[in-house]
């Protein structure tokens, strides 16, 4: 692979979903979602000029709750309900270079994996003119859950024009075969890394 260009001003970390609900102990845990936060706080210490972190924010009754509407391939348990402990980030989870908290699926009617837009892609989000406006070219990823909102949001960055890549060791996956999601990624124009290939092009920088 060749060497990334070292972080700087012009580039965004996107941190999706890490959210108490979706680790250890939450209403829809990802197994192993815990050990990614350790990697997500290193992170956050590279020079971004843009750290963001997404929320699903739901109201009760929501359209992707099983309990709550009839038996459809999305559709999950109660999770991340606005103002609960479900939905908050974790203690462990560091936060003080988080500059922007954005709160998704706060419709009752339609989800929002992407962190730019809903399902249906008829609300957006603002995302996307923001980070540009913040003159950022490249977006990492990495988040909860690889194959749902890290997904989803990381092919809506591609199709606003920024550069994207996927954070692989930093993201939690349900499915320990992550060779179908890699794919699509790729297919979608993301490149596929890892933390370290990113330590070290600023280790060398």
């Amino acid at each position: 692979m060749t060497p990334l260009p070292a972080i700087d001003g012009r580039d965004a970390l996107l941190i999706v979903d890490v959210q108490n609900d979706f680790l250890p102990g939450g209403t829809l845990a990802v197994a192993q979602g815990g050990r990614i936060i350790p990697i997500i706080n290193r992170l956050q210490d590279l020079p971004f000029g843009r750290i963001v972190a997404t929320q699903d924010w739901h109201p009760r009754g929501h359209v992707s709750f099983t309990a709550d509407n009839p038996p459809a391939p999305d559709r999950w348990p109660e999770h991340c309900v606005a103002a609960t402990w479900g939905a908050s980030f974790p203690d462990t989870l560091a936060q003080a270079h988080i500059g922007l908290v954005l709160r998704k699926g706060m419709q009752r009617d339609i989800d929002s994996y992407s962190a730019f837009r809903d399902n249906e892609g008829g609300h957006e989000s603002g995302l996307a003119p923001w980070l540009a406006a913040c003159g950022i070219r490249r977006v990492f990823v990495c988040g909860i859950a690889l194959e749902y909102c890290v997904r989803a949001s990381a092919l809506d960055a591609v199709t606003d024009g920024f550069d994207t890549f996927v954070l692989d060791d930093a993201c939690a996956a349900i499915n320990d075969d992550r060779r179908d999601v890699h794919r699509a990624l790729r297919d979608g124009g993301i490149g596929i890394i890892t933390t370290r290939d990113l330590l070290e092009g600023n280790e060398t920088s």
